[in-house]
């Protein structure tokens, strides 16, 4: 890969990851962060359709959680790829939540969210993140 096309990979991910990021740290997680206990208590009851009943406060605390410090560490590209595997998995809980739950609309923004952190997890965080700055790169495009 010529040196002008591994800068625009990089930049190309670090568009996609700023993008993504804004979007879950204040479309998503901001709100539901300071929706307090009564928000999250509702975002965690829809742990039920996992047969899961028990501490909604505390599963929908965690989930407002994991979307604005995820949305953050995915805009820094820190601790990249273990904030994807704790993203995916909301995304995971969310698109069934829509199938099978009581969350309304459907799970094609969760499977959109999904196959986008599938990809980011396969090409990592890019040159311009702090895992490369702080850890190097296993990435040969970075």
């Amino acid at each position: 890969m010529t040196s002008n096309r591994k800068t625009a990979f990089n930049i190309a991910l670090l568009v996609l990851r700023i993008g993504i990021g804004i979007s879950f740290v204040f479309v998503y997680g901001y709100e539901k962060i300071l929706g307090g206990p009564e928000t999250w208590t509702d975002l965690g009851s829809n742990m039920a359709v996992l047969g899961i009943t028990f501490w909604p406060v505390v599963w929908g605390f965690m989930a407002a959680f994991a979307e604005f410090v995820g949305g953050i560490l995915l805009m820094l590209g820190f601790v990249f790829r273990p904030a994807l595997v704790i993203l995916s998995g909301t995304m995971i809980v969310a698109a069934i939540g829509h199938t099978f739950g009581d969350i309304g609309g459907g799970p094609w923004h969760a499977t959109e969210m999904l196959t986008v952190f599938i990809a980011l997890l396969i090409t990592g965080p890019g040159a311009y993140s702090l895992d490369t700055l702080f850890f190097g790169s296993s990435d040969p495009y970075a």
